[in-house]
């Protein structure tokens, strides 16, 4: 298994200039500890129904660290599709391929708040069509001149974006997902997610799909690739969770501490029980059967938050996950 980490983007209230280099610090520390990857998530709008915190914008963060490391990749999980324009989004990713001398992947999704939607001025029901419209769009550009493209929400007529450089992988999210009542989805795989899954390089399992879950995705994206004749080509299976390690104490007192971790960044929208089944938690002993569990299903890539910038978590996230389970 792979294992990547999500920079610290989140904006606590009252956040100050210190932050700007503690997410340096942070992506410097990743990559020296032999992470894989760092990721982004991407909110345009604040979005305080799951989360007590704002985020940095998506790209620019990936561009600002891909000039203090080297190797490390970098990756969006993923960037709101449907409240980008197309012709923009190919030359923000265009100039961020050439600047990191082609270290990202592009994780796609139709996201969920709708607020964030009417924001961007389009429509929450149009997200799917636009999604597809916007993925097509920029993967043409980003791979070739003199792009003409007539669809129901854009058109292009022979337009060229540079920097061509080698496009990115497509990661695409989406699939079932253990419901609550807040929940604004549905745990369903759409038949157009799983059509959009099917022919891209990659699928990202939502940080709320249990293991069962997982396994049934992924049973129905197989056979999908097969029926497109894509079964053979390579594709990563991913999934992006949340973990924040304690290494010491009581198991009580473990649980107090990820409890307060987990209200600070994503405030009380869930109850515990529901945090606890779907998000890597527990005695370090616990959180590595719940890895285990998702590597036998067939995950081979995992995204980690760590819901502080804080690099010991990094550390203790190395210790006893990158080290047990990375290759």
């Amino acid at each position: 298994m792979k294992l990547g980490v999500f920079l610290p983007t989140f904006l606590f209230p009252g956040a100050g200039r210190e932050h700007a280099g503690e997410l340096r610090a942070f992506a410097r520390k990743a990559e020296e500890l032999g992470f894989d990857s760092l990721w982004v998530t991407d909110h345009i709008v604040t979005a305080h129904q799951f989360y007590a915190v704002s985020w940095l914008d998506s790209l620019m963060t990936l561009s600002h660290v891909a000039a203090i490391t080297e190797n490390v990749r970098l990756g969006t999980s993923v960037i709101i599709l449907p409240v980008r324009l197309p012709v923009v989004l190919a030359k923000e990713i265009a100039t961020l391929q050439h600047l990191s001398d082609g270290r990202y992947i592009f994780g796609i999704g139709t996201g969920w708040y709708g607020p964030e939607f009417e924001s961007a001025g389009v429509h929450k029901s149009e997200r799917g069509v636009r999604t597809d419209e916007v993925l097509e769009i920029a993967n043409r550009l980003l791979r070739g001149p003199d792009v003409t493209y007539d669809g129901q929400y854009y058109a292009l007529n022979d337009v060229t974006v540079e920097p061509i450089t080698d496009a990115p992988p497509v990661w695409v999210a989406g699939g079932r997902q253990l419901v609550h009542a807040a929940s604004p989805e549905k745990s369903a795989m759409h038949p157009r997610v799983l059509h959009r899954i099917a022919r891209s390089d990659g699928w990202i399992a939502r940080p709320t799909c249990p293991p069962d879950l997982i396994a049934t995705d992924l049973a129905e994206i197989q056979a999908a690739r097969a029926e497109t004749g894509r079964g053979d080509t390579r594709f990563t299976m991913a999934h992006e969770n949340f973990v924040y390690i304690v290494d010491r104490g009581s198991q009580e007192e473990i649980v107090r501490q990820q409890q307060e971790a987990y209200v600070r960044l994503t405030g009380n929208a869930r109850p515990w029980d529901y945090i606890e089944a779907v998000y890597l938690n527990g005695t370090i002993d616990r959180i590595q059967a719940m890895v285990e569990a998702r590597r036998q299903v067939g995950i081979e890539y995992m995204m980690l938050h760590t819901l502080t910038a804080d690099v010991r978590q990094l550390e203790l996230i190395a210790e006893h996950i990158v080290r047990p389970f990375g290759r």
